[in-house]
């Protein structure tokens, strides 16, 4: 069904991988299109409760392939609109859990998708890349967007304006990443965490999400309100009645994701 990507379902966790290794897994327009399609399959699947977003080989995604675009006069703002925009929003309005997996390098939109993700996790030999400067265009693919918001204003800056490569290390020390795992046990590592979060309610997850996100561009009244809202939801899931239960009960719960 993919041609530039790999789609795997195992034990509640889809697993994404970007599979264009001799090209540093670059985004081309096929892949931009198949990503989308990749995650409203697993969001609209009951028995995916989590999602990772990997690369194949030694990176994460270098980008765009510009290759692809070589001698071709680019109409960059519908170049954004038709291809790299909807790619984003799918990520976040997915409400299942997303997880980038940053195996190696993420550069320019490939840094901008890991961004988008809910959750960054991050092998040593990882790197990100806001190289947009260096061939005097904009960070895009909701790089404006996210990176102040994870960490800050005056080192988003720094880092969209240099173009400075940021290592696991220090990615985890400003707050980009959330976790660093050795590169030798990443994929397993990666999928342990997966698995934690496939095993919580899925539904109570979806509207953090949703929440969370609303609550960055709203006041504390409308949040207050959604909050409640969404309160109303998650207390009808059959996972909360679950979780009520295996408390009085002294067991862990088990959860279903409804």
């Amino acid at each position: 069904m993919y041609q530039t990507i790999l789609y795997e379902l195992a034990q509640g966790v889809t697993k994404i991988t970007l599979n264009r290794p001799d090209k540093f897994n670059a985004f081309t327009q096929q892949m931009n299109k198949e990503i989308v399609t990749a995650l409203k399959q697993a969001d609209k699947d009951p028995d995916v409760r989590c999602i990772v977003i990997t690369g194949a080989g030694k990176s994460f995604n270098a980008g765009q392939d510009l290759g692809e675009v070589e001698g071709v006069e680019i109409d960059y703002g519908g170049f954004l609109r038709n291809r790299y925009n909807p790619m984003i929003v799918q990520v976040r309005e997915t409400e299942k859990p997303v997880i980038a997996a940053v195996n190696g390098v993420a550069a320019g939109a490939g840094m901008s998708l890991a961004l988008a993700c809910d959750i960054r996790l991050v092998s040593e030999k990882a790197s990100f890349t806001d190289v947009f400067i260096q061939i005097g265009l904009v960070p895009d693919s909701g790089g404006c967007y996210f990176l102040p918001r994870i960490v800050g204003i005056g080192k988003a800056l720094e880092l969209a304006m240099t173009g400075d490569k940021v290592s696991a290390e220090e990615a985890y020390r400003i707050g980009l990443a959330n976790r660093v795992f050795s590169a030798q046990d990443f994929e397993q590592e990666v999928m342990a965490y997966a698995g934690k979060l496939a095993k919580l309610p899925t539904k109570g997850i979806g509207l953090i999400k949703r929440t969370m996100y609303k609550g960055l561009e709203s006041g504390l009244q409308e949040t207050l309100e959604y909050e409640a809202y969404a309160q109303d939801i998650a207390g009808s899931t059959e996972d909360h009645k679950e979780g009520v239960r295996a408390f009085f009960e002294k067991r862990p719960p088990v959860f279903q994701g409804r």
